[in-house]
C-alpha cells in the first residue's frame, strides 16, 4: 500500500478537508433550519470515539447488487485509510478502489448535543459533500444507520450497518426497504480486515 497512518501531510490535508466539511454543513444547516425535515427522533447516546475501531489501514471486500431481478453481485476489492480526529468527535475514512480508478472520502461526525453520529460520503469524481448525513448511533457494539430517500419518485429507507467489530475486522451493510422497514433488501456488504 502506498500510504501509512503515520503520514503527517495526509493527516494534515484530511484534517483540513474535515474542517471545510464541518463549516459548509454548519453554513447549510443555518440556512435550511426552517425548511428540512424533522432530523432522526431516535434517541441516541453517541460517544466521543465510537468510530476509533476503524483507525488505521483496511482491506476491503466489496459485495454490491448490480441487479435486484437477476440477484446479481458485482464483487470487487478495495482500500481505506482511516484517522479519528478532534478527540474522536470526527472519524474520516479515504476509501480506495484502485481497479477502477475511484476514491471517496466517509465522514463522520458527533453531534455532542444531540449525542447521534452523522454519516456523510464525498465522491472524489465531484468532491462534494453529499448532505444531509445518515443519522445514527452505536448500541450493544453494533452501529445502525437509517435515512429515508427517494427512488424514483417513490419513498424508500436506507439502512447502513457496522457490526462483526473486533480489533482486525468488521463489516458495513447497506440494505434498503420499499415497505417501511417491514423488510430489507442488502444491496452493499463490504468486509474489512486490518493491515498490520
Amino acid at each position: 500500500m502506498s500510504t501509512t497512518n503515520h503520514d503527517p501531510q495526509r493527516r494534515v490535508l484530511l484534517q483540513t478537508a474535515a474542517g471545510i466539511a464541518v463549516s459548509q454543513l454548519a453554513a447549510n444547516k443555518a440556512a435550511a433550519t426552517a425548511s428540512t425535515k424533522p432530523m432522526n427522533k431516535k434517541e441516541h447516546n453517541g460517544k466521543p470515539g465510537e468510530f476509533d475501531f476503524l483507525s488505521g489501514s483496511w482491506k476491503i471486500s466489496h459485495r454490491r447488487l448490480k441487479n435486484r431481478v437477476t440477484k446479481e453481485w458485482d464483487v470487487f476489492e478495495g482500500e481505506a485509510t482511516c484517522w479519528s480526529i478532534l478527540g474522536g468527535v470526527v472519524s474520516v475514512e479515504e476509501l480506495r478502489i484502485p481497479a477502477r480508478n475511484f476514491s471517496g472520502m466517509g465522514l463522520r461526525m458527533l453531534d455532542l448535543e444531540n449525542k447521534q453520529w452523522s454519516d456523510f460520503w464525498v465522491n472524489g469524481r465531484a468532491g462534494v459533500l453529499t448532505p444531509p448525513g445518515v443519522i445514527g448511533g452505536f448500541e450493544n457494539g453494533v452501529g445502525l444507520f437509517v435515512s429515508d430517500e427517494e427512488e424514483e419518485g417513490k419513498p424508500i429507507k436506507v439502512r447502513g450497518i457496522w457490526d462483526n467489530i473486533s480489533a482486525t475486522t468488521c463489516r458495513w451493510q447497506q440494505a434498503a426497504s420499499r415497505d417501511d422497514g417491514k423488510t430489507w433488501e442488502d444491496n452493499w456488504i463490504m468486509d474489512w480486515v486490518r493491515v498490520s
